[in-house]
C-alpha cells in the first residue's frame, strides 16, 4: 500500500497541483484495495457511527462534486445531502458496493481532470463560500488536496482496525 508516485512529470503550477490531488485520490483507493464487502460497511468508531470505508469514499466523491459543479460551476445542487440529513453521503454509503463506489469515484475524477485542465487556475467561482468570496480553481484544488489527504488519515485508521493492514 506504499505510494510513491507524487513526483510531478513537469514543474509548472497547475502540474503540481494535480499531480498531488491525484496522489491523494489515488492514495484513498489503494487503502481500499482488498477490503471485504463487509468491511466496507463497518463503523468501527463509537463516535463516528458514519465513519466507513464505504462512507469516506463516498464523501469523498460528493465533497468533490459539490466544489467543481455547484461551488466553481454554479450548477444546482443535486447531492444526497439534505437541511435534515447533511451527512446523507456518508450514511447511504452503505448501500452501494464498495467497488461501485470507487469506480464513480475514479470516473468523476477523470472528468474533473478535464475541467481543471480547461480553466485557468485564477478563474473564480460562480457561487460564493465564505462572506460572499468567490473563491478561484486554485484554492478548491488545494482544498481537495487537503480534504482528500486528511480522510485519508481516517481510511487508516480504519484499514487497520479492520484487517490489521497499514502503509503509507
Amino acid at each position: 500500500m506504499t505510494r510513491t508516485d507524487d513526483t510531478p512529470p513537469a514543474w509548472d503550477e497547475r502540474t503540481q497541483l494535480t499531480t498531488f490531488l491525484d496522489y491523494a485520490r489515488d492514495t484513498a483507493r489503494a487503502k481500499c484495495e482488498g477490503v471485504s464487502p463487509e468491511n466496507a460497511r463497518k463503523a468501527l468508531l463509537p463516535g463516528s457511527p458514519l465513519m466507513t470505508m464505504s462512507g469516506v469514499i463516498n464523501h469523498l466523491r460528493w465533497v468533490e462534486y459539490h466544489w467543481f459543479q455547484v461551488v466553481f460551476l454554479g450548477e444546482e445542487d443535486q447531492g444526497p445531502w439534505t437541511d435534515e440529513d447533511p451527512d446523507r453521503e456518508m450514511r447511504i454509503a452503505v448501500d452501494f458496493p464498495l467497488t461501485r463506489l470507487l469506480d464513480e469515484y475514479a470516473e468523476q475524477s477523470s472528468r474533473y481532470r478535464e475541467l481543471v485542465a480547461g480553466n485557468p487556475l485564477d478563474e473564480r467561482a460562480r457561487r460564493p463560500v465564505r462572506n460572499g468570496l468567490h473563491v478561484d480553481m486554485r484554492w478548491i484544488l488545494l482544498h481537495l488536496t487537503e480534504e482528500t489527504a486528511r480522510h485519508n488519515g481516517h481510511l487508516d485508521i480504519l484499514r487497520e482496525m479492520l484487517d490489521g493492514t497499514t502503509g503509507d
